[in-house]
Parts: structure tokens; sequence; C-alpha cells
């Protein structure tokens, strides 16, 4: 019965693996996207403090990334609501 019961699972088991494996490597991009948001703001306040940039240039630059950078928590906050459903 227990070969049964195994060869009958297979096929489930495989799915949540490739399933899990999808999750990490869409968590990965997530991240590293989040590093080069956060990389592109310190590189802003650097270029605003040096003077290389004025205020209106780097506000406008800004409110993009910040933008990004919320898009990404928002999505993130959709699929915790969505594994709580």
């Amino acid at each position: 019965m227990f070969i049964i019961d195994d060869l009958l699972a297979a096929p489930l088991r495989a799915l949540m693996f490739v399933v899990e494996k999808i999750d990490e490597a869409v968590q990965a991009e997530i991240e590293a996207e989040e590093r080069t948001i956060m990389a592109d703001l310190t590189a802003l306040h650097r270029a605003l403090d040096s003077g290389t940039i004025g205020e209106a240039e780097f506000d406008g630059r800004e409110r993009k990334l910040l933008d990004r950078l919320d898009h990404l928590h928002s999505g993130r906050a959709d699929d915790a609501d969505d594994d709580r459903d």
C-alpha cells in the first residue's frame, strides 16, 4: 500500500518542488532589485551632496526610485495577503 501511495504522491511532490524553486528565484530577483534601488539612492544622495545634481533633479529621480521600491514592497504585501487567505 505504501508503494502505491508513494507513486500517487510523486507527481504532486515534484510539482511542489518546482513551485518552491520558482518562488526562491523570484524572491532572489526581488531582493537583488531592492539592493540595486538602494545603491542608486545612495549614489543619488552622494551626487546631491557633492553638488553634481540640483535639488529639483534629485527630487524627481528620488521619487522614481522610491516608487519602484514601494512597488516591490506592495507586491510582497499582496503575496503575503494571498498566502493568508
